[in-house]
């Protein structure tokens, strides 16, 4: 049987995998499931559950070091390994940097912190465990996190830091047998950007994106399940997405008109 630890499992695209997992791993799956909101934790729990997983939930703040500690410790005292890693925890935010005062300048620690070293300390905690058993490690980054997003300085900054972490990574781990897949998926429907924090630090309670044709959380869960599985290097979701890649390096000026673009007209430059 199969141990995955997934973070920010409580809902949107992090339980949507764990819900695919246990659905198409009918020998068996154990789902160790993490998040800061229990309850809900719970309930996509039960929802595996009765799919045939064994699960585990555990409270987690990816954002306090000793928490990925002890979600790493827990899993091993209940199962005894871990086969896979997914690191989907995470934080969005919307804000032109020249309107963020100095003394609110700190949130973008916060962004930094649970984005970039939750996955760090997370990956850090289980380096072992994984090794072990050769599995994999996933990230789960974004298209932010390869192309910079105007208005997004602070979430492209910790995908940019947690792209480049795991790039490195991956060539470590090859000795090991280890894979590590980074995911980039775009836009996708979830409530990520409406949790997101303002210039203020606070929830901004709507998304700065353009989210016409956006992914669904199906599809988006799809295609990491697949990536992991197959040992993927990368997972870049969108045609724009891949088109964009290659524009930065031969036309970066019209890559920054496609990000400029997909904002909304209230977060454009002004």
């Amino acid at each position: 049987m199969k141990i995955i630890v997934i973070t920010g499992a409580s809902e949107g695209i992090g339980a949507e995998i764990a819900r695919q997992l246990a659905n198409t791993h009918k020998a068996g799956v154990g789902l160790v499931l993490a998040a800061r909101k229990m309850d809900a934790l719970q309930a996509v729990a039960a929802q595996c559950a009765a799919l045939g997983a064994q699960t585990l939930c555990v409270r987690t703040d990816v954002g306090v070091r000793e928490d990925c500690v002890s979600l790493v410790s827990q899993t091993v005292e209940k199962f005894g390994r871990i086969d896979a890693l997914i690191n989907n925890a995470g934080i969005s935010a919307q804000a032109l940097f020249e309107e963020v005062a100095a003394d609110k300048l700190s949130w973008y620690e916060d962004v930094m912190r649970v984005n970039h070293w939750g996955s760090v300390w997370c990956t850090h905690a289980a380096l072992p465990h994984v090794i072990k058993s050769q599995g994999s490690i996933v990230a789960v980054s974004s298209l932010a996190g390869i192309i910079g997003v105007p208005g997004r300085t602070a979430y492209s900054a910790s995908k940019f830091a947690q792209a480049g972490f795991f790039e490195a990574l991956r060539a470590e781990m090859k000795v090991h047998g280890v894979s590590v897949t980074t995911a980039y998926p775009g836009v996708v429907l979830t409530q990520i950007r409406q949790h997101g924090l303002n210039a203020k630090g606070e929830a901004l309670g709507s998304s700065g994106l353009k989210e016409e044709g956006a992914m669904t959380v199906q599809a988006c869960a799809r295609l990491i399940i697949a990536g992991m599985e197959r040992r993927e290097r990368e997972v870049v979701m969108t045609g724009k997405g891949k088109l964009g890649r290659w524009l930065k390096l031969l036309a970066p000026g019209s890559v920054e008109k496609m990000a400029l673009n997909a904002v909304k007209a209230e977060f454009q430059p002004k």
